[in-house]
């Protein structure tokens, strides 16, 4: 299946249709180890990088790449495919791994240390990039939960504004630094990461396969047209998380002897403006205290975010919440929301 094996990623190139199975499940089944797959375009000289399931419970961006090689389409430029956390992926149940208990999380180990499994994976592929040097990479990831599809970059300019309107009308930009893949911006790679929605949803995989699609068969991903300028940029999200040894529990009412209980639907909140009066939950004995809201600096914003009526919680300004998560593993492991404030 592959031209070439290293120990940890393999190296594919030009897989035909009949290579890849009849289904993503066939596919993942096939694909033993992170990968990475070739495929020659109309123009040689250039090449994009389409990086997909860095969380292993994200499978949109999978689904485009076998609807891709499906296709037999020729992409207008040469094009990379990075499957990231295969290994998380092909545990049972299928897709329902973010990654593994012993493993780090692959999507922040882009800035090391490279010396365990996950940061050996981002430096080699750090690795390749740096000889490959693409014109430019797109991340494609799915929601924590379900909500509408956005884009997110540390970067501004025209260029990562063009690459996010061939997928979605809605961009964070974001000061933060997490070890991310969408950080190779700072190298030079414009690069954005499209979060496509929820992982269930029908309508993520399609968002993926056509704006992959879309986007591989463009000759140039950063002349203008009009919807560049129709992009909401939101700015400077912060992530609301949880202290290491606080609990949460997910109700229509409040959970005796939890720090904090979300209701089941808050995902209905995200990206709408939540006003002050708007109750977010219900808090335990610890109050605010359960939660730590870092800037990029280094200043817990959590009492200039959140107030407390009571036992009940609510934004303390209007803000803009967004990747709310229902699954209490990842709210525990990495974060509940991020919020962006703004004035009504």
């Amino acid at each position: 299946m592959n031209d070439h094996t290293s120990s940890l990623i393999n190296v594919w190139s030009q897989p035909q249709p009949h290579d890849i199975g009849y289904s993503v499940d066939d596919f993942i089944a096939l694909l033993k180890q992170p990968t990475i797959i070739r495929l020659s375009g109309r123009d040689t000289n250039r090449s994009r990088v389409v990086s997909t399931l860095l969380h292993g419970n994200e499978p949109s961006g999978l689904h485009a790449v076998f609807h891709w090689i499906k296709s037999q389409k020729k992409p207008a430029v040469n094009t990379v495919f990075f499957i990231g956390s295969v290994v998380a992926a092909r545990k049972p149940p299928v897709f329902s791994n973010r990654h593994l208990p012993e493993h780090r999380d692959l999507n922040r180990c882009f800035k090391g240390p490279f010396d365990d499994y996950s940061g050996q994976i981002a430096k080699l592929f750090l690795n390749f990039l740096d000889e490959e040097q693409p014109e430019c990479l797109v991340d494609i990831h799915n929601t924590s939960g379900a909500g509408p599809a956005f884009a997110v970059s540390i970067c501004n300019d025209l260029s990562h504004q063009t690459l996010t309107s061939h997928f979605v009308d809605r961009l964070v930009v974001t000061n933060l630094r997490l070890g991310s893949l969408m950080e190779l911006s700072e190298k030079g790679i414009p690069t954005v990461t499209i979060e496509c929605g929820g992982s269930q949803d029908e309508h993520a995989h399609q968002l993926a396969i056509e704006s992959v699609d879309r986007f591989l068969l463009l000759e140039n991903v950063f002349r203008e047209s009009i919807t560049d300028w129709g992009l909401e940029i939101l700015h400077n999200p912060v992530r609301v998380e949880l202290m290491p040894h606080a609990t949460i529990a997910y109700s229509a009412n409040p959970v005796d002897g939890v720090d904090i209980t979300l209701p089941p639907d808050i995902e209905h909140l995200n990206f709408g403006v939540v006003d002050t009066d708007t109750r977010l939950g219900w808090l335990g004995t610890k109050g605010v205290d359960c939660f730590k809201v870092f800037t990029q600096e280094g200043k817990n914003v959590a009492l200039e975010l959140l107030r407390v009526e009571g036992n009940q919680l609510f934004p303390k300004q209007p803000v803009k919440i967004f990747m709310i998560t229902t699954n209490p593993t990842i709210a525990k492991n990495d974060c509940l929301f991020y919020a962006v404030t703004c004035r009504l």
